[in-house]
């Protein structure tokens, strides 16, 4: 999961894993969290590229850290949205809250 994080000036990505279950949202919860406490982050992009499987804990997780970054006055989006992930993201309110883009969106749609 080392590869997983990538932060660009203030910009953190998080490529999420195939299963974002209870276990692997706690790790990147905490990292994430970390990171938000000792760097300049003001953007985080959750990457679903490869993420075909999403439960409770890993919504409650995107939700914690999208609220931390607004709370700095940063922003949060998802990209690469499969069909499944967008159905459970729709679902669970997220979308109301942050951008959804099924691919990658051009540099002048990001923040």
């Amino acid at each position: 999961m080392e590869d997983s994080f990538h932060i660009s000036g203030t910009n953190l990505t998080i490529h999420l894993p195939v299963e974002l279950d209870h276990h692997n949202a706690e790790k990147i919860k905490q990292r994430v969290d970390r990171m938000l406490a000792t760097r300049n982050i003001r953007s985080i992009v959750f990457d679903f590229e490869k993420t075909v499987f999403m439960d409770s804990s890993g919504i409650g997780m995107i939700m914690g850290r999208y609220k931390n970054i607004r709370f700095m006055g940063g922003t949060a989006i998802a990209v690469k949205v499969s069909d499944r992930i967008r159905r459970i993201l729709t679902l669970s309110g997220v979308y109301k809250y942050m951008d959804i883009y099924e691919g990658m969106p051009r540099q002048s749609e990001l923040f």
